[in-house]
C-alpha cells in the first residue's frame, strides 16, 4: 500500500501552482477542468515521485485561522532539500517573496533541522533536511 497522491483545496489554483513548482521544484499537469461541477485542478510531481493535487471551486472559502490553533486534520506538508543551508537558503527566498515565515530555521526537540513556510493559502509548509 501506497500514498497515491494528497490533495489541497486552494483560493487561488494559479499562485498555488506557481509556489510549489517555483520554490518546490514541482512539474504541473496540464490543468483539469470540471465546467459542471466547476472543479479546476493541476497534479504536480516532485523529483520524489510524491503528487500533490491542487483543487479550486469559486465558492471555497477559507476560515479565519490563528498560527496556534489546533484542528482535527491536515498539519503540513515536509520537503526534505539535504542540507542545512539549502533550509537556510528557500527559507530566505520565500521570505523575500513575500510569503510567510512561521517557524525560524532550528533543530528541533527530536532532531530535526526545519523551519516553517505559509504558502499562498496559509497552509503550513515543513522545509527540512
Amino acid at each position: 500500500m501506497t500514498i497515491e497522491h494528497v490533495a489541497l483545496w486552494t483560493t487561488d489554483l494559479e499562485q498555488s501552482r506557481h509556489f510549489y513548482t517555483t520554490y518546490f521544484g514541482a512539474t504541473a499537469s496540464n490543468r483539469y477542468h470540471n465546467p459542471t461541477r466547476r472543479f479546476t485542478s493541476y497534479f504536480l510531481r516532485f523529483v520524489s515521485g510524491a503528487r500533490l493535487e491542487l483543487m479550486h471551486r469559486p465558492e471555497l472559502l477559507v476560515a479565519p485561522t490563528t498560527q496556534n490553533e489546533l484542528r482535527a486534520g491536515y498539519a503540513h506538508l515536509a520537503f526534505a532539500t539535504g542540507d542545512q543551508a539549502a533550509v537556510d537558503h528557500l527559507t530566505e527566498r520565500l521570505r523575500a517573496a513575500g510569503y510567510t515565515v512561521l517557524g525560524e530555521p532550528r533543530t528541533t526537540g527530536d532532531g530535526y533541522y526545519e523551519s516553517i513556510v505559509a504558502d499562498p493559502d496559509g497552509n503550513p509548509v515543513e522545509i527540512t533536511v
